[in-house]
């Protein structure tokens, strides 16, 4: 990404002066590659962690797993909802002028605050619901075939 900004800025006349506009398009592709290319790790972890315990440790290890994730990931959700929206009230809060209000060191921190809340309330705390339901339905897609060859029964 640093690269294909300075690429932009040498490239781009009119750039650094503010006449012209970069390419944003390019800037989202090499964000949105670069993105889903880290989620190919912990999405094989969701999916083969369910195979892994039905096929080698049967049935219920796998109920137990599942029940385990239902729990987490519920609290986990709650957690980020709810701090997300806070570090975002946080930053509203010094906007309306609270402990100095705009221009302060402590409304630049509340500024950084927010920029991590947005993602957890957002995007990061409702991916939990999708990931829980794609663990269960594995699962039990796959019940026939645990059930009769599991290591462990």
């Amino acid at each position: 990404m640093i690269e294909e900004v300075r690429r932009q800025f040498r490239e781009i006349p009119g750039l650094l002066e503010g006449t012209a506009k970069p390419d944003y398009a390019r800037c989202v592709d090499i964000s949105t590659k670069y993105s889903l290319k880290q989620m190919v790790l912990p999405v094989s972890v969701a999916l083969i962690a369910p195979i892994a315990i039905g096929f080698t440790f049967g049935v219920w290890p796998l109920v137990s797993f599942l029940i385990g994730v239902k729990i987490v990931g519920a609290l986990l959700a709650v957690f980020m909802f709810n701090s997300g929206a806070e570090w975002d009230n946080a930053k509203k809060l010094v906007e309306a002028g609270a402990f100095g209000g705009k221009g302060t060191p402590l409304y630049a921190a509340a500024v950084i605050g927010d920029t991590i809340g947005d993602p957890l309330k957002d995007t990061a705390g409702p991916s939990l619901h999708i990931l829980v339901k794609l663990e269960n339905i594995l699962a039990i897609t796959l019940l026939p075939l645990f059930v009769t060859y599991a290591l462990i029964h």
